[in-house]
């Protein structure tokens, strides 16, 4: 009896991993569009190119969209949906109102569709755009399994699972391993914040009113806070700060020593100090001459473009990238 009961338990532990693994990936390959649509790839690559030479600044939006698709039921062009009368999407919700770059998604997608329609889902298109849009902006490039399609739920209440840029390292680690990522993987893709830009409403509290008694945020450089405090006033909701101040432009490990510095512009960037391998990952970084962050980062994004994919005959292939077919 009792053996026949560790056979179940062993069965049983084998189909979770089998769950988890359909789950993160399986059914995703390389070429996938090989024999369906052969020019796929090359054609994504060029309608992105064409915005990100014009607007460099795209790229860490993409990168952005990205993320927050896949965070948010798996990578599943779920917030590519735009809102109905019957439904508020992902798109609306409080932590994406800010995600930008959706025409380029839908210009790769447009120009797909004259090519092969009905046949590449939106789901890669956006996996594909990220991709190519760092690369564009001299960032690393890394290869993107296909097969995704797309998905037909899309709720703002769900934005509300994302990683907030107030999380502490404790949240951070368990939101992050509950999608099957490590601690590693935790740290390499907080440096995606390496190019791009956020609102001055994003720290305000940490800049004026940390513990509701008009403090500030002690993890910050002290002699830091005074440039922040004269480019952001405390009720600012537009002016924009450098996410990598002298190194906003260009895709590199320069975020790591702006973090050691302790002048990490999020919360959770300043938490990366607070564990001891996500620390000494910011020390690696930040002082190494030989760095390893491209390489890192390759393959932590192409684990990150497997979480809870649909595959198969799951979901849909969307004819258009913000409207369920």
């Amino acid at each position: 009896m009792a053996i026949q009961k560790h056979i179940a338990l062993i069965l049983q532990l084998l189909l979770i991993a089998l769950v988890f693994e359909f789950a993160n990936g399986s059914g995703l390959k390389l070429g996938f569009y090989k024999k369906t649509c052969p020019r796929a790839e090359a054609i994504v690559k060029r309608a992105t190119a064409n915005y990100i030479y014009r607007a460099p600044s795209l790229a860490a939006s993409l990168l952005r969209v990205h993320f927050h698709d896949c965070f948010v039921r798996g990578c599943d062009g779920s917030v590519l949906i735009n809102s109905t009368k019957n439904n508020q999407a992902e798109k609306d919700g409080p932590p994406n109102l800010s995600l930008r770059g959706f025409q380029v998604i839908d210009a790769a997608k447009t120009a797909v569709e004259a090519a092969c329609p009905g046949v590449v889902s939106c789901a890669d298109i956006l996996a594909l755009v990220a991709r190519d849009a760092i690369h564009q902006i001299k960032g690393p490039f890394w290869q993107v399994p296909l097969g995704r399609r797309d998905g037909r739920v899309s709720k703002a209440s769900e934005s509300l699972t994302l990683p907030a840029p107030f999380a502490n390292i404790t949240q951070l680690k368990a939101q992050f391993a509950s999608k099957g990522l490590s601690v590693k993987d935790l740290v390499v893709l907080s440096g995606g914040h390496t190019v791009g830009t956020s609102h001055c409403s994003t720290i305000a509290t940490r800049l004026y009113n940390f513990t509701g008694k008009g403090d500030t945020d002690p993890s910050l450089d002290p002699k830091y806070i005074p440039q922040l405090k004269s480019i952001c006033f405390p009720t600012d909701e537009t002016t924009l700060l450098a996410m990598d101040p002298g190194s906003v432009r260009s895709f590199d490990e320069h975020y790591y020593t702006t973090v050691l510095k302790r002048r990490g512009l999020f919360q959770s960037d300043a938490a990366l100090l607070n564990d001891k391998k996500t620390s000494a990952y910011v020390k690696l970084q930040a002082q190494s001459h030989g760095s390893t962050f491209f390489n890192d980062f390759q393959v932590s994004m192409i684990k990150m473009g497997k979480i809870g994919v649909l595959t198969g005959k799951a979901g849909e292939i969307r004819k258009h990238c913000a409207v369920i077919n």
